[in-house]
Protein backbone atom coordinates (compact mmCIF):
# COMPACT_ATOMS: atom_id res chain seq x y z
CA UNK A 1 0.00 0.00 0.00
CA UNK A 2 1.53 3.36 -1.00
CA UNK A 3 2.15 5.97 1.67
CA UNK A 4 -0.52 8.68 1.83
CA UNK A 5 0.35 12.01 0.28
CA UNK A 6 0.95 14.88 2.69
CA UNK A 7 -2.03 17.18 3.08
CA UNK A 8 -1.57 20.21 0.84
CA UNK A 9 -3.49 23.33 2.01
CA UNK A 10 -3.59 24.56 -1.59
CA UNK A 11 -5.92 21.65 -2.37
CA UNK A 12 -8.38 22.62 0.38
CA UNK A 13 -11.62 24.52 -0.31
CA UNK A 14 -11.49 28.30 0.20
CA UNK A 15 -13.24 28.17 3.57
CA UNK A 16 -10.82 25.49 4.80
CA UNK A 17 -7.84 27.64 3.82
CA UNK A 18 -9.39 30.73 5.44
CA UNK A 19 -9.96 28.92 8.75
CA UNK A 20 -6.73 26.91 8.82
CA UNK A 21 -5.18 29.38 11.30
CA UNK A 22 -7.43 27.92 14.04
CA UNK A 23 -5.55 24.60 13.84
CA UNK A 24 -2.20 26.10 14.86
CA UNK A 25 -1.07 25.67 18.49
CA UNK A 26 -2.38 28.35 20.84
CA UNK A 27 -4.97 29.74 18.43
CA UNK A 28 -8.02 27.90 19.85
CA UNK A 29 -7.51 29.76 23.13
CA UNK A 30 -7.41 33.03 21.18
CA UNK A 31 -10.87 32.16 19.86
CA UNK A 32 -12.12 31.43 23.39
CA UNK A 33 -10.73 34.71 24.72
CA UNK A 34 -12.14 36.59 21.75
CA UNK A 35 -15.61 35.19 22.47
CA UNK A 36 -15.23 36.07 26.17
CA UNK A 37 -14.33 39.66 25.28
CA UNK A 38 -17.24 39.89 22.82
CA UNK A 39 -19.66 38.59 25.48
CA UNK A 40 -18.33 41.07 28.06
CA UNK A 41 -18.68 43.90 25.53
CA UNK A 42 -22.28 42.99 24.70
CA UNK A 43 -23.07 42.73 28.41
CA UNK A 44 -21.51 46.17 29.03
CA UNK A 45 -23.49 47.65 26.12
CA UNK A 46 -26.67 46.46 27.86
CA UNK A 47 -26.16 49.24 30.41
CA UNK A 48 -26.05 52.00 27.78
CA UNK A 49 -29.64 52.16 26.58
CA UNK A 50 -33.11 52.15 28.05
CA UNK A 51 -35.21 49.08 27.44
CA UNK A 52 -39.00 48.97 27.08
CA UNK A 53 -39.82 45.32 27.65
CA UNK A 54 -43.19 43.85 28.59
CA UNK A 55 -41.67 41.92 31.52
CA UNK A 56 -39.85 43.76 34.29
CA UNK A 57 -37.04 41.19 34.37
CA UNK A 58 -36.23 41.90 30.71
CA UNK A 59 -35.22 45.43 31.64
CA UNK A 60 -32.23 44.15 33.60
CA UNK A 61 -29.00 44.56 31.63
CA UNK A 62 -27.87 40.96 32.23
CA UNK A 63 -31.26 39.29 31.70
CA UNK A 64 -30.67 37.88 28.20
CA UNK A 65 -27.20 36.59 29.11
CA UNK A 66 -28.59 34.78 32.16
CA UNK A 67 -31.63 33.56 30.22
CA UNK A 68 -29.43 32.16 27.45
CA UNK A 69 -27.05 30.52 29.92
CA UNK A 70 -29.94 28.93 31.85
CA UNK A 71 -31.56 27.73 28.62
CA UNK A 72 -28.33 26.22 27.30
CA UNK A 73 -27.59 24.55 30.65
CA UNK A 74 -31.13 23.16 30.73
CA UNK A 75 -30.68 21.81 27.20
CA UNK A 76 -27.47 20.01 28.20
CA UNK A 77 -29.13 18.48 31.28
CA UNK A 78 -32.14 17.44 29.22
CA UNK A 79 -29.85 15.78 26.67
CA UNK A 80 -28.12 13.83 29.45
CA UNK A 81 -31.49 12.65 30.73
CA UNK A 82 -32.63 11.69 27.24
CA UNK A 83 -29.39 9.78 26.67
CA UNK A 84 -30.03 7.74 29.82
CA UNK A 85 -33.59 7.03 28.71
CA UNK A 86 -32.91 5.90 25.14
CA UNK A 87 -29.60 4.10 25.61
CA UNK A 88 -29.69 0.50 24.44
CA UNK A 89 -27.53 -2.34 25.73
CA UNK A 90 -24.23 -3.10 24.05
CA UNK A 91 -25.49 -6.44 22.73
CA UNK A 92 -28.75 -4.97 21.43
CA UNK A 93 -28.40 -6.58 18.01
CA UNK A 94 -27.26 -9.90 19.50
CA UNK A 95 -26.17 -12.51 16.99
CA UNK A 96 -27.25 -10.35 14.04
CA UNK A 97 -24.52 -7.76 14.66
CA UNK A 98 -21.85 -7.71 11.97
CA UNK A 99 -19.00 -7.44 14.47
CA UNK A 100 -20.21 -10.60 16.26
CA UNK A 101 -19.46 -12.77 13.25
CA UNK A 102 -17.13 -15.69 13.94
CA UNK A 103 -14.09 -15.87 11.70
CA UNK A 104 -12.28 -19.15 10.97
CA UNK A 105 -9.09 -19.10 13.07
CA UNK A 106 -7.05 -20.69 10.28
CA UNK A 107 -7.85 -17.78 7.92
CA UNK A 108 -6.83 -15.01 10.32
CA UNK A 109 -3.41 -13.41 10.17
CA UNK A 110 -2.69 -13.55 13.90
CA UNK A 111 0.59 -11.95 14.96
CA UNK A 112 2.26 -12.31 18.33
CA UNK A 113 3.28 -8.83 19.49
CA UNK A 114 4.73 -9.94 22.80
CA UNK A 115 3.98 -8.51 26.20
CA UNK A 116 5.27 -5.02 25.48
CA UNK A 117 8.59 -5.38 27.35
CA UNK A 118 11.11 -4.54 24.66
Amino acid sequence: MPAPKPDNPQDWPALGRALSWVDRPGNPMKVVWGLAVACALVLALGFTYEKHAPLAAENLPWFYAAYGFAGFTGLILLAKLLRALIRCPEDFYGDKAVDREDYPRDQLDIQDVGDGDA
